[in-house]
């Protein structure tokens, strides 16, 4: 038995008879209602075996099942990293770009195969965007208005870090257009991410300047830390792809969201069925 550990349940199947189902295998001392579709189970057994067996009802009820070391607070932590596309935001925007082109299919197909890990992010992106030339740079107006949406929850993350004076950075591998429009919309702190050459109205097929792939964003979250004089162990990161890992792997806490199973393989935390603001009830 553990008595530093507690059991986070929260998603939309986060009812009552299931939530009281995995309370009696944990063998909690207490549930807690923390927010809404939301549960603690405090004095738990966190037994790998258990923690298989929790896993095994949560899945198919739609909750996400979190084991915590109690002790720990949002306090612990100074700065949050996120990564944008199917993360922050529910889409990933070069894939509409190239549907602009006629070339959904094609450019998603690329990304999803860099985001599970088997194509070199740099080389996938120089790819995909060589297919962009010749797009009219208005797209990326038509994309952010008409189809960039935030992931559930997004607001709700953000406005609670902000309230316990954590820092908020996004870093992606997409592009400036849209990161500098979410760091205006959302009151980030800072954003980090790829230029894209325009020449004449036109998008050129090119990214100007140094590439953002995996290491970039592991060194972001490095260069954060030292900003604020803490360790990479006052940062949580959260992403959804295998450019995400290099970052998640230095963080004190890393949330897969939403993620790919070689992400979410390695994360310490995995939100499916919980919006963003699930982060959140990790430290309640």
């Amino acid at each position: 038995m553990n008595s530093s550990t507690k059991l986070i349940l929260q998603g939309p199947g986060a009812d009552s008879d299931t939530v009281n189902r995995i309370a009696a295998i944990v063998h909690a001392k207490k549930i807690t209602p923390i927010a809404p579709k939301a549960f603690r189970c405090d004095d738990i057994d966190s037994s790998n075996a258990l923690r298989s067996e929790v896993a095994a009802v949560c899945h198919p009820a739609r909750m996400d099942g979190t084991f915590m070391d109690a002790s720990r607070q949002l306090s612990d932590f100074r700065v949050l990293v996120m990564d944008m596309d199917s993360t922050l935001i529910t889409i990933e925007c070069i894939d509409e770009i190239a549907d602009m082109q006629g070339l959904k299919t094609e450019v998603a197909a690329i990304t999803e195969a860099a985001m599970r890990g088997e194509l070199d992010f740099r080389e996938s992106l120089m790819r995909r965007v060589a297919l962009l030339k010749g797009l009219d740079a208005s797209a990326l107006h038509q994309v952010f208005e008409e189809r960039l949406r935030l992931s559930p929850g997004a607001d709700s993350l953000l406005q609670g870090i902000k309230a316990a004076g954590l820092r908020s950075v996004l870093v992606s591998g997409g592009f400036t257009y849209f990161t500098d429009r979410l760091k205006n919309l959302l009151a980030l702190d800072t954003t980090r991410a790829n230029l894209l050459e325009v020449v004449d109205g036109k998008l050129t097929g090119h990214v100007i300047g140094n590439i953002i792939d995996a290491e970039a964003k592991r060194q972001t979250v490095i260069d954060e830390c030292k900003a604020l004089s803490t360790s990479p162990a006052a940062a949580i990161v959260i992403g959804d792809g295998a450019n995400d890992l290099a970052m998640m792997s230095v963080a004190g806490l890393s949330v897969a969201f939403r993620a790919k199973p070689v992400v979410q393989a390695k994360a310490h935390v995995t939100l499916n069925y919980t919006g963003l603001d699930g982060v959140l009830n990790l430290f309640r």
